[in-house]
């Protein structure tokens, strides 16, 4: 199904794809192309779905290259799912098997440093590195040009005496400024990029397209950061593959298209996983700061001798106070007991006035007023983040310390100034410290309407393309994302219908009271037996939580009749390996979250997995978080019924059991079984009002939906499975 254009002319049909890399493109790939194409000649951005399988990269890459390549464009195609960017370097260089193609792969700093500093180190170290190279670059200079006027002198010029003195002079006080720039820090790396021949460098690099991982060694072994020679052969490139952060932090943002020597105009961007934007960008634009900033600021002002250094001890000391107070008071009974090492919510936020934080500091500030002394405290920081820039390039400090009382003064600006506006929610939270078993705070300014952040980006880059297995509805994606008038199109899963079957599972809705009734838990334990049984291969299962995947691969564990291996995925474990040991069995069942790693963006191809089952609708925890964004999408959007619970809840949780039920059936000659165990996904759901979610499925993919029974699955697998001859041997018996 496609709601893109179909009047295109015939132009359109045939046009030349230079950048596509394989025979021809599939007939969606085709349509996709097209239309991507004309809506960049527009200059309008382009939400596109597409089902697995259905090639969105290279259906979004090669329009946007062959475009880029026409009107001196940059294309940067950005993910936050670590599979898809091994993906988009696969891809890229399938392209330049076809076409030609300079390449880049960008990861963050930290991960790329030989001598492993952190960010303001590093700003440090370049600058001084390069003050080095300047000033040997200015010596040498000299250097010929004393020995020009040495030869001038032997010739008679009586002139030339005074002006090479002149020339002495000043290499004399250069020498002297060598010394002591090089007894200080630098980066020997970095010297190395500014004094050595890197063609070889850049050669290899555009040769392919490079892995960080492979820049990073190769560089590693030539004594080259390779981080900072990145950055120098950005210009003139045709794609950058980056991480969300990249595009999405405002700052960072502006530094990466410098770096590309760009203007943002010059950019079109390709956003992968795009159901996935609002959330990152609401955690790019929430700002915090723990108590323990504070506690570090306070002892940085301790014998500072400033006129300034009073007022800055006075409004950071009484906000630290504040923080203290308002969490010890925020306690209910016995939860203190229960903080762990995780942060631990407690509310502060009140429904008309401002936050408990803001009042207590607001009560027991005493001073010359927050807003004079805030600023006071600004100007002091500065002054001193100044002074250990200094330290640590003239090497009398090891480290290029961080300025606490510049951050805390930073974040109290913000905090009164940014509290009390609609979509912030003031947030304060504790944890414990696992070596001193104390407990600390953070205060929080939340984001929940991501908009400023995204629409920012949308309104000043050429066009963006925003693809996804889930993207729909549009008019949501389009709203929270700050997006005008966006070209659509959505692609279903063209695979022969027949290889597919999808169930929804008459269980009862399990809301959190029914998911502890005896009885239920009988129920789905059989069902997940029968989905096990009736599987010829490896089946995935995802619940809402991690907790309920535990509880059901324990009782699988204590059932005897369970004869497959069971796996259970845990909150930390790495997705890759999680799905090698699960892929590595022939029979095994994964039981997981769904709001874990393995519900997007990682495949299970073939005989990895063929059955998926997602028990439950797998709402989010309905913390004040998610309760603060319902509140702020109503309040935006307060012509439009449960907008808040249907933005911030039943569509990204729909989002995402999509998202799970695609990591099977992942090529056209592929099959398998996915399963909805709820009433809610059924038609019964109709009478469930906005509990019911099986409306909130796009038509097409409602309408393969098969009401059963969880009695009767086992049969329907065992026809569909059958027709497929799928058993290895005789099929199992109901």
């Amino acid at each position: 199904m496609s709601h893109a254009d179909d009047s295109r002319d015939e132009a359109d049909a045939g046009r030349t794809w230079r950048f596509f890399p394989y025979d021809e493109p599939y007939p969606n790939q085709e349509a996709a192309m097209s239309g991507i194409a004309d809506a960049l000649d527009e200059e309008r951005n382009v939400l596109l779905e597409g089902a697995t399988g259905t090639g969105k990269t290279i259906s979004a890459l090669v329009p946007a290259l062959q475009y880029a390549r026409e009107r001196d464009k940059t294309v940067v195609i950005t993910t936050n799912v670590h599979q898809q960017m091994r993906q988009f370097v696969a891809d890229a260089r399938q392209i330049t098997r076809t076409e030609p193609i300079r390449a880049v792969v960008f990861r963050g700093k930290s991960s790329m440093c030989h001598i492993d500093v952190g960010f303001q180190e590093c700003q440090t170290l370049r600058d001084t590195t390069r003050s080095i190279v300047e000033k040997e670059s200015d010596k040498s200079e000299l250097s010929e040009q004393a020995d020009l006027l040495l030869d001038q002198m032997r010739e008679g010029d009586s002139n030339a005496a005074d002006a090479r003195s002149a020339v002495t002079d000043e290499l004399d006080r250069l020498d002297e400024e060598l010394d002591e720039l090089q007894e200080g820090n630098y980066c020997d790396h970095y010297y190395n990029n500014l004094t050595r021949n890197t063609d070889e460098f850049f050669q290899w690099l555009f040769d392919d397209v490079r892995t960080p991982d492979e820049i990073f060694e190769y560089a590693g072994k030539q004594n080259f950061c390779g981080y900072e020679l990145l950055k120098e052969g950005m210009e003139g490139i045709d794609l950058v593959v980056c991480n969300y952060h990249h595009l999405l932090d405002p700052m960072i943002r502006e530094q990466f298209f410098r770096w590309l020597d760009r203007e943002p105009e010059d950019i079109i961007t390709v956003f992968d996983e795009a159901h996935n934007i609002e959330g990152a960008a609401r955690d790019h634009a929430s700002r915090a700061l723990t108590e323990n900033t504070l506690e570090s600021a306070m002892n940085e002002l301790e014998g500072v001798e400033d006129s300034r250094a009073e007022s800055a001890r006075n409004v950071v000391g009484s906000f630290l106070d504040a923080l203290r107070e308002s969490y010890d008071e925020a306690f209910g009974f016995g939860e203190r007991e229960q903080v762990g090492e995780n942060w631990y919510d407690l509310s502060i936020a009140n429904k008309n006035r401002r936050d408990d934080l803001t009042l207590t500091f607001l009560q027991s500030y005493e001073g010359r007023g927050i807003d004079v002394e805030v600023e006071l405290a600004l100007q002091l920081g500065k002054r001193l983040d100044e002074q250990y820039e200094e330290e640590y390039k003239n090497g009398d400090a090891t480290t290029r310390k961080e300025c606490q009382t510049l951050q805390a003064a930073n974040f109290i600006a913000d905090w009164m100034e940014m509290g009390g506006e609609l979509g912030r929610h003031p947030m304060l939270s504790v944890r414990r410290d696992g070596g001193t078993d104390e407990i600390y705070g953070r205060a929080e300014l939340y984001t929940c309407i991501p908009h400023d952040v995204t629409s920012e980006l949308f309104e000043e880059v050429h066009a963006s393309i925003l693809m996804s297995a889930t993207l729909r509805p549009f008019d949501v994606t389009e709203e929270t994302l700050g997006l005008d008038d966006p070209v659509t199109m959505a692609y279903g899963l063209e695979y022969p219908e027949e290889n597919r079957r999808t169930f929804a599972v008459s269980l009862p809705a399990l809301f959190s009271s029914e998911r502890d009734d005896t009885g239920t838990q009988e129920t789905i334990e059989q069902l997940l037996l029968d989905t096990a049984r009736f599987t010829p291969g490896n089946t995935l299962v995802f619940f809402p939580s991690y907790a309920e995947a535990e509880r059901y691969h324990e009782r699988l564990r204590a059932n005897p009749q369970v004869d497959h291996t069971l796996f259970l995925d845990e909150p930390g474990v790495r997705a890759e390996e999680a799905r090698q040991k699960f892929v590595g069995n022939d029979d095994a069942v994964l039981l997981t979250s769904l709001w874990g790693t393995l519900a997007e963006g990682v495949s299970f191809d073939g005989d990895d997995a063929r059955t998926v089952l997602v028990v439950g609708v797998p709402y989010p925890h309905l913390s004040e978080r998610m309760e603060a964004v319902q509140d702020a999408y109503d309040r935006i959007y307060r012509g439009k019924r449960d907008a808040g619970w249907r933005y911030a809840v039943e569509i990204p949780t729909i989002r995402k059991t999509r998202q799970a039920l695609g990591r099977v059936i992942r090529a056209p000659d592929d099959y398998g079984v996915r399963i909805l165990a709820d009433k809610r996904y059924t038609r019964e759901s109709s009478s469930m009002g906005k509990y019911g979610v099986r409306g909130s499925f796009p038509v097409e993919e409602r309408s393969e939906m098969v009401d059963i029974t969880p009695k009767k699955l086992k049969f329907a697998m065992l026809n569909f499975y059958n027709d497929h001859d799928a058993y290895d041997g005789d099929p199992p018996r109901p």
